[in-house]
C-alpha cells in the first residue's frame, strides 16, 4: 500500500507529525525552526530541517543495524520521514559523557570535564513546568511509566545507544558530549526509540579543537549554526 500524507496531528518545536492512510504509520516533517531555553529563545535557519532529517536517518539506520529498535521506517524526501506510530513516553532520557550545560550549572562540575561514568538522567516532558529533572519515584507518581522495570529498560537502551554512537562519532573526530532520547510504545507494546537524534538534541564537539557543532551555537549566539550542522552530516557520511 502506498502511504499517503493526511492531516497534521501534532506540531512540536522541531517537527510536525501527519497522519497517513495507515493507522500504524505517521510522517514527520522536520522544521527549520530553532528554539532554546524551553522555547524562550526562538529563531530559524533555512535548510536546518533537511539537515536534521538526513542526520537522523543515518543515525537511526546505524542504531537499527546494531540491534536498537526505533520508530524509523524510511526517508521520503529531504525533510519528510516515515515512522511507526507510537505513544510517546513523557520522559526525556539524557545521557551524559562530559560535563556541560545544566549539569555544570547544577553541580558546579567544570565544563569539559569527562565524567567518571556514563550518567543517565530523566526529565519530565512538560513545557509548562520547564521539563524538570525527576527521579524514579517521581516518574512512577506521574504515571510516566507503569513499572520500575520500564525505567530500567530506558536506562539500558540509553547506555547501549551511547556506546554505539560514542564509538561511531569518535571515528569521525567528534566527541559525543551528551544527548537526549525520547521513546514511545507501539501498538504491540514494544518500547521504541523515537523522535530524532540530531545536533538539536545532541552536543558534538570537535575532538581536536573542542569547537561546538550543535544547537549550542544558537543557544550561545556563536553563529554559523547551519555550517555546524552541515559539518556533522559531512563527517557522518565520510
Amino acid at each position: 500500500m502506498q502511504v499517503e500524507q493526511k492531516e497534521m496531528m501534532y506540531e512540536g518545536k522541531g517537527k510536525k507529525l501527519y497522519k497517513t492512510n495507515d493507522a500504524n504509520l505517521v510522517i514527520a516533517e522536520f522544521k527549520d525552526d530553532l528554539t532554546a531555553f524551553n522555547a524562550e529563545k526562538k529563531g530559524s535557519e533555512e535548510g536546518k530541517g533537511s539537515l536534521n532529517c538526513k542526520i537522523s536517518t543515518e543515525i537511526f539506520k546505524l542504531l537499527q543495524k546494531n540491534g536498537i529498535k526505533t520508530h524509523y521506517v524510511e526517508t521520503l524526501s529531504d525533510n519528510l520521514m516515515l515512522c511507526k506510530k507510537v505513544q510517546i513516553i513523557p520522559i526525556e532520557v539524557v545521557v551524559r559523557n562530559i560535563a556541560t550545560g545544566s549539569l555544570s550549572k547544577r553541580l558546579g562540575i567544570k565544563e569539559g570535564e569527562k565524567l567518571p561514568f556514563v550518567l543517565v538522567e530523566f526529565y519530565y516532558k512538560d513545557d509548562a513546568l520547564g521539563d524538570p529533572l525527576i527521579n524514579d519515584e517521581h516518574a512512577l507518581i506521574l504515571n510516566c511509566v507503569k513499572s520500575v522495570e520500564s525505567l530500567e529498560t530506558l536506562r539500558k537502551i540509553g547506555r547501549e545507544v551511547n556506546e554505539i554512537l560514542r564509538e561511531f562519532f569518535d571515528s569521525k573526530n567528534l566527541l559525543l558530549v551528551d544527548f537526549k532520547l525520547e521513546f514511545g510504545v507501539d501498538n504491540e507494546g514494544n518500547i521504541l526509540l523515537a523522535d530524532e537524534i540530531t545536533p538539536d538534541s545532541c552536543r558534538f564537539w570537535d575532538k581536536e579543537t573542542k569547537e561546538k557543532l550543535d544547537k549550542d551555537r544558537f543557544r550561545q549566539d556563536l553563529g554559523n549554526v547551519k555550517m555546524a550542522y552541515e559539518e556533522v552530516l559531512k563527517r557522518i557520511l565520510s
